[in-house]
């Protein structure tokens, strides 16, 4: 299964190790020391072209760690990811 994150950007949903709000998650000292060196390193990539909302951190089979900044709301991805198994369930 594949996470759409904003734009052109999707992800397999079992690389993803989580989804956080910006808002609520960067009022944390660690967080927004986490991103600053994330971004230092070129692992940050912006899916978005208007406010962010949400950053996600994937991992991929190679520990390789990678952060998503996208527009859509950390609910609406949480949504996204569960929207199949949902469906299979009816």
């Amino acid at each position: 299964m594949y996470l759409h994150l904003g734009q052109d950007t999707v992800v397999k949903i079992s690389e993803v190790v989580g989804i956080f709000d910006l808002e609520t998650s960067t009022i944390s000292k660690i967080t927004r020391d986490y991103l600053a060196k994330a971004e230092k390193l070129g692992k940050v990539i912006n899916v978005s072209m208007e406010m962010p909302k949400t950053f996600i951190l994937c991992k991929d089979h190679n520990n390789k760690i990678q952060v998503y900044i996208s527009q859509i709301s950390s609910s609406t991805l949480r949504k996204r990811t569960n929207y199949i198994s949902n469906i299979a369930n009816v």
